[in-house]
């Protein structure tokens, strides 16, 4: 029988009893109606305050689990829920152990060592309280349209067994007033999950995957709704064990784009299906692409 599939919940192999797994849907009381989107962050001061409000007006809360930030990070995240009047929607964890990178290391660990990519993400999940759940990354900005569209669907997916598919578009900031977006690659993740003893992660050969039922149906939103920042001065593949693994697997097809654009930009070069933008005077260029420039862009979005 798989580790993760022991209905009481989990038990880590280093005896962290701290850190043990309990299963929300367990606990007194059960699982209440609402969406919590749950976001797994390390050094995300500089995206944080452009994911957060958005989200926080979009979801019924959000948690979010700091795993070793040495740039503020929780400061930053209390902060911007603050400034957007939503700090009684947010609740801060700290995950205090190293968790491997994803690729060969995180192949190397076990399943049930606190190390692991799908034990961290297996106790991020079990602090959710509500009935439906989204995986968020702490650079992952909604737009204006993308936040409506969570919004609507936040008092809908609650009580049905539905995954969501949510497109995002790498948004790669060289300084405030000038981005680059891709959109020359078609990628719809899933991002939103029931929350339940069938929706669980288990170890896959790169990373983690979460488990779903063969009946559960799939919807997807459309383009233009988020983007991901990628720093073009930062260290984007730091998760990763090997970046260069992204050539040797049809499983890393999106990051092989990612490494690409990543490393054209940085050599000068604008590849195809990338779009330079640049904000007017007195906006960032994030909240000129989430509010105007994508919104604004003619539907159906040209992707990939």
């Amino acid at each position: 029988m798989n580790a993760i599939r022991n209905a009481e919940g989990l038990r880590n192999i280093e005896g962290h009893s701290d850190f043990d797994i309990t299963w929300p849907w367990n606990r007194p009381g059960g699982l209440r109606p609402g969406a919590t989107a749950v976001l797994r962050v390390k050094d995300e001061s500089m995206a944080l305050p452009f994911v957060l409000p958005p989200l926080l007006r979009a979801t019924d809360h959000v948690v979010v689990v700091d795993n070793g930030s040495t740039d503020g990070t929780p400061e930053v995240a209390a902060r911007a829920a603050a400034d957007a009047g939503l700090a009684h929607k947010l609740t801060q964890l700290t995950y205090p152990f190293e968790v491997a990178r994803a690729g060969a290391e995180h192949l190397a660990v076990h399943e049930l060592s606190v190390h692991s990519l799908s034990y961290f993400y297996n106790w991020c999940f079990a602090q959710v309280g509500t009935r439906y759940s989204w995986k968020w990354d702490g650079d992952m900005v909604l737009t204006t349209e993308g936040e409506v569209s969570m919004a609507d669907l936040t008092w809908q997916v609650g009580g049905v067994q539905s995954i969501v598919r949510v497109p995002r578009h790498g948004l790669y900031i060289e300084d405030e007033s000038l981005a680059y977006l891709d959109l020359g690659l078609r990628n719809a993740e899933e991002w939103g999950y029931p929350v339940g003893p069938d929706f669980v992660f288990t170890k896959a050969f790169e990373w983690e995957i979460r488990s779903t039922p063969e009946n559960c149906r799939t919807m997807g939103l459309p383009h233009g709704l988020c983007v991901e920042l990628k720093d073009l001065h930062g260290d984007e593949f730091a998760h990763w064990t090997d970046p260069s693994s992204f050539a040797t697997s049809w499983r890393n097809r999106r990051k092989r784009r990612e490494w690409a654009v990543f490393h054209a930009l940085k050599e000068g070069t604008v590849p195809p299906g990338v779009h330079e933008i640049r904000a007017p005077e007195g906006v960032h260029v994030v909240d000129h692409v989430t509010h105007d420039w994508l919104p604004r862009a003619p539907r159906p979005l040209q992707v990939g």
